[in-house]
């Protein structure tokens, strides 16, 4: 520890990080987005792939997911292995891909490592060309998933599911879609995922720009010229362009646009911080000595247990996400074994977290050149405040002439006119408005899925979940025979991976769904005592691990606002995301399921 980091520049700092979060606080939190309807509407069209007609389906399958990302790719795969053929995907974009076949903005790519972020790389047999692969690679991945395991041969695109509800007599779900459909489906499954709802800041006048507008999830390229692999935007040269939100997407996008346009405006009410991403080619000959059978699992679980506080001996992935880990864990073992307590393990990881993000600070003064917007830059809080970003290019880019950074001093955006955009007291004229504001997170999981099941005696899933989500594993509901979720909360809680929580659920679901159907059970669910068992045992645990009290405002922490009785639900497994996957992975395997009730 430098002296920078005696007990009073500790002080200063935390006091830093409080001053910084104060001007951000807002209290209209999530309410402060607005979803896109009326004249944003049109934001949500499929640029991509154009509507096939079709006949309304009014059959019968035994497994039907709703949601055609990874979620469903995953849990549709482990299904086939299980023997279970009849599966049906409803998906609402017009192929596989879920967020991957959405976001197709210039610079898109994974953020944490390819061989732990892409899965079923080992079954499908693919080397991910680069460590951090880019947006087209993944999409194409997705849609290797789908051919490799028949996927694509009753699925449904182009379409959304508007009501689900339970027929107790004869054991089924009935299902009704935006497209006339009205089949059956003996199991469901849900993996709708959090980054599928794009929003829109909430700025006064957003209605009146008579200029050129989209939102990065559906990016324009027949406006900005370009392509997904990265062709230059030349539609840009002769325009001013405005990019609204300074999150993951823009780090990513704003590079390609600081190249293009003529002049880029970047309005930052908060800034990211911004670590090495240093992404390379991989080596096939490199990769050959890795790729042993069972090598993505061994990958995956040494991610994890690097995340959860540094428990294995050695780092796989060594990237910015498991630094922290290793930083921590460097601390720790340097504490004598008699003064080893939570007081001092808290304090170890303060400290690694204060001398990681000196270290992002200083970066910017190193690469940025003008001082001012270096300043600007700089993100006081700490790294897991907010999504970390990793990228070698976005600092480099306000060294670009024409590209421009409007720091609002946490204030953001306060108006948008006819012309262009009020920041600062300033009006920005632009033809171009770019919205990087991201999704729906804090909000209810009906209103992100587009509808509310109904479950045994008519009650719906929102009403089960009144004063906070309820589950069994975060997979199971009481009162919802045969439906499943695929998702991280109340599970492992793997926020850095995702992934990782996704195919541990498709796991467990197929081993469910056939173990029902090998012994003849129409039903299957979850007891009220163990579900009321494991709510009780998540809130033994210490709460969110993301969003401290002195975090800055964002979707970590619900906005900075108090999420009350809901948002303490929002947790995982309170010994950490490995002693998730241990435990479900026994449950799985011993065969007794317990706490589920199979019924004939």
């Amino acid at each position: 520890m430098t002296d920078a980091f005696d007990e009073a520049g500790k002080q200063a700092l935390r006091r830093k990080y409080r001053e910084e979060r104060d001007k951000r606080l807002r209290p209209d939190g999530n309410d402060q987005y607005i979803r896109l309807t009326g004249r944003f509407a049109h934001y949500l069209d499929d640029p991509y792939t154009p509507v096939t007609e079709r006949d309304p389906k009014t059959d019968h399958v035994t497994v039907a997911f709703i949601g055609g990302g990874f979620a469903g790719l995953v849990t549709g795969a482990r299904l086939k292995e299980a023997g279970v053929e009849d599966v049906r995907i409803v998906e609402k974009g017009g192929d596989f891909g879920g967020t991957w076949y959405w976001n197709r903005y210039p610079g898109a790519q994974c953020d944490t490592a390819s061989f732990v972020y892409m899965p079923l790389l080992e079954e499908t047999g693919h080397m991910p060309s680069e460590k951090y692969a880019h947006g087209p690679e993944i999409l194409e991945h997705c849609r290797r998933i789908g051919k490799h395991y028949g996927l694509y041969d009753n699925a449904l695109f182009h379409t959304e599911v508007l009501d689900l509800t339970w027929d107790e007599r004869r054991s089924r779900w009935t299902i009704r879609t935006n497209r006339g459909d009205a089949f059956t489906a003996q199991f469901v499954a849900m993996g709708i995922g959090p980054l599928h709802v794009p929003k829109l800041p909430g700025i006064p006048g957003i209605d009146d720009f008579a200029g050129h507008s989209f939102h990065t999830s559906r990016w324009d390229y027949a406006y900005t010229g370009g392509d997904p692999t990265g062709a230059p935007l030349d539609g840009l040269a002769d325009k001013r362009v405005a990019v609204i939100g300074t999150g993951a997407t823009a780090v990513q996008c704003v590079p390609h646009l600081a190249r293009a346009c003529k002049e880029l405006y970047v309005f930052q009410r908060t800034p990211s911080s911004v670590d090495v991403r240093d992404n390379h080619p991989i080596d096939p000959e490199w990769f050959a000595t890795i790729a042993t059978p069972g090598w993505q699992q061994r990958w995956l679980e040494n991610f994890t247990a690097n995340q959860a506080g540094g428990l294995a001996d050695d780092d796989l992935v060594m990237d910015g996400w498991t630094d922290i880990a290793r930083r921590y864990r460097s601390r720790i073992r340097a504490i004598p074994p008699e003064e080893l307590n939570q007081a001092a393990m808290l304090a170890a990881f303060e400290d690694a977290d204060f001398e990681k993000m000196e270290e992002i600070r200083a970066r910017v003064d190193s690469v940025v050149r003008d001082p001012e917007t270096a300043r600007a830059l700089k993100a006081w809080y700490r790294q897991l405040c907010k999504r970390p970003c990793f990228h070698d290019e976005y600092l480099q880019a306000f060294n670009v002439p024409g590209t421009h950074l409007v720091d609002t001093d946490g204030e953001g955006v306060t108006r948008i006119t006819e012309r262009g955009v009020v920041a600062a007291g300033r009006e920005y004229e632009v033809d171009c408005i770019i919205y990087a504001s991201g999704f729906e997170v804090g909000t209810d999981y009906t209103r992100r899925a587009g509808y509310d099941l109904v479950g045994r005696d008519g009650v719906t899933l929102s009403e089960h979940w009144a004063d906070g989500m309820r589950t069994l594993h975060g997979i199971h509901v009481h009162g919802f025979p045969n439906a499943f979720l695929v998702q991280p909360t109340q599970g492992a809680n793997l926020i850095s991976n995702i992934p990782h929580n996704l195919t541990e659920a498709g796991r467990t679901i197929a081993a469910v769904v056939k173990h029902a159907l090998d012994h003849g059970n129409a039903q299957v669910e979850p007891s009220k005592e163990a579900e009321d068992g494991w709510v009780e045992l998540l809130l033994t645990g210490a709460g969110p691990l993301l969003g401290s009290p002195d975090c800055t405002p964002g979707y970590y922490n619900n906005e900075g606002q108090d999420p009350g009785r809901k948002g303490r639900l929002n947790v995982g497994h309170p010994h950490g995301a490995m002693a998730y996957f241990a435990y479900i992975d026994g449950w799985r395997r011993s065969g007794d399921f317990t706490g589920l009730q199979f019924r004939s």
